[in-house]
């Protein structure tokens, strides 16, 4: 049994796709004893989602015929948290939905993970990561207000704002629960979390501090101290001399004193500054920058592959990534001292392993 800070919370997943699977592997990573319950039509976590499938076993269920959906209610009234993604009220259709299931338990914590939430106008569209950015003001936020904005992967919207939030809320309706021996259910949106990330920005919005204007955002590439240049050889450096101190030290290794007297956050002259930091980064290879940048401490590295990252010093001598089966995967995060998390194995085949983890739970 795993010694993880949740050893001993049992998990049932309803299998789905991008933020519920990677919240399972959250809770998996800390020693929950998770199941998941596929579709008979395949895993939903095939190919390059098979590290969110780690460390649980499989059950295979047609949670269209009656027999499964009971069978599944059974495992339920064993389960202290159960996580389901699909639209408002396919659950409910199905048999599986809170109030059936939390009468059976009432200590059961029923996770919902959706898009747009269990309610409101829009609560039973389809949308995708870069629809809950660009609705939450995000996308528009990110961009330098020249270009077409560009998502960030899917990692803001579906795993910082899905299944973080959703992490989050499972681990304190289980704290609470401690204290009233009750469940609860959890409308996790991607739309609240998101809204909820960009706390930040919006109080900066308020003050107008946030600019708006092309080029003038800071934290979006407008600033010559705060973006990227491409180095002679096409690799690219990232800059992050955002302080003061560390500004001054970079445009000093630079030799770019003639912006000196310019104040730093005066975006008038960061095009003239850019022009000439390019013009410059592009004149020698990467590694020659680093060598004379690295050491003046002032947030400055190289932007990494994702190769490369698995073999960069730092990452390598803190196990950032550990081998599973012959590959990379990222190691569970954060780190705890005296109950650390664990992988508890590789994705499961369909079906592998589902039934004899049931029989621990006491379900046949």
């Amino acid at each position: 049994m795993s010694s993880g800070p949740l050893a001993g919370v049992r998990v049932l997943e309803f299998a789905s796709i991008g933020p519920g699977p990677f919240c399972a592997m959250l809770l998996s990573d800390m020693g929950a004893d998770v199941i998941r319950i596929d579709r008979p039509s395949g895993v939903a976590g095939t190919g390059p989602n098979a590290v969110l499938q780690r460390g649980r076993p499989s059950l295979v269920l047609d949670l269209k015929q009656q027999q499964d959906q009971t069978f599944a209610a059974r495992a339920a009234a064993s389960a202290d948290v159960l996580i389901e993604g699909n639209r408002p009220g396919v659950m409910e259709r199905l048999g599986l939905g809170p109030a059936p299931l939390m009468a059976a338990n009432p200590a059961l914590i029923y996770a919902r993970m959706t898009g747009y939430g269990q309610t409101g106008p829009r609560a039973q569209e389809a949308g995708h990561d870069i629809n809950y950015l660009a609705m939450t003001g995000a996308l528009d936020a990110i961009g330098d207000g020249v270009s077409p904005p560009r998502a960030p992967l899917n990692l803001l919207a579906d795993f910082g704002g899905g299944a973080l939030y959703l992490a989050f809320g499972i681990v304190s309706a289980l704290y609470e629960r401690t204290r009233s021996d009750q469940g609860q259910i959890i409308d996790a949106a991607i739309i609240d979390g998101a809204a909820s990330l960009m706390g930040m920005m919006v109080g900066a919005t308020r003050t107008g501090s946030l600019a708006r204007e092309p080029n003038a955002n800071i934290l979006s590439g407008g600033a010559p101290f705060y973006r990227t240049y491409r180095c002679a050889d096409g690799r690219y450096i990232a800059i992050g001399a955002i302080e003061p101190q560390f500004y001054t030290r970079f445009i000093e290794a630079m030799e770019l004193q003639a912006f000196a007297h310019h104040k730093q956050r005066d975006p008038g002259h960061w095009p003239q500054m850019c022009a000439a930091l390019e013009k410059k980064f592009a004149t020698r290879p990467l590694e020659d920058w680093l060598h004379q940048l690295a050491p003046l401490d002032a947030c400055i590295n190289a932007v990494l592959s994702m190769e490369a990252a698995f073999t960069d010093p730092h990452l390598t001598a803190r196990q950032v990534f550990i081998d599973v089966d012959g590959a990379p995967q990222p190691a569970p995060a954060p780190r705890l001292s005296r109950t650390p998390g664990a992988i508890q194995g590789a994705m499961a085949k369909p079906g592998e392993g589902g039934r004899d983890a049931l029989k621990r739970w006491g379900v046949s």
